[in-house]
């Protein structure tokens, strides 16, 4: 099995384990809801701290449910997912177009001039 390979699969494995030890072994504040995010958290904890507070302004589009807003944060991180893909496929594009034009260059130039001792 080739190096990259080998390190591929230790960190296909390694993310794997990031994201299911935490499941599995209960780690984590799970009592209220099991999948809450932190927005959850840091509107309970000022909630506690000062029942009076009232936000500075309020969302400018609010999801009719869970589903729905956790559809476009999943449609948000696709499109990021994308842009970054597409730019580094770009620039790997480009790096590999020069590459072969260099190439090219190198096998015109020696096919141009006399081999030694020729002459």
């Amino acid at each position: 099995m080739k190096r990259n390979t080998r390190i591929n699969l230790l960190l296909l494995l390694a993310v794997a384990a990031l994201a299911v030890l935490p499941l599995a072994l209960g780690l984590g504040d799970h009592k209220k809801e099991p999948f809450a995010g932190a927005d959850a958290e840091a509107e309970t904890a000022v909630t506690e701290l000062d029942p009076d507070y009232r936000p500075w302004f309020s969302p400018l589009y609010e999801p009719p449910s869970g589903e729905i807003e956790s559809a476009l944060f999943a449609a948000q991180a696709a499109l990021g997912a994308g842009v970054l893909a597409y730019y580094f496929g770009l620039r790997r594009g480009r790096r590999q177009g020069e590459e072969r034009a260099l190439a090219r260059g190198e096998d015109e130039g020696r096919g141009s001039s006399p081999a030694p001792g020729s002459g």
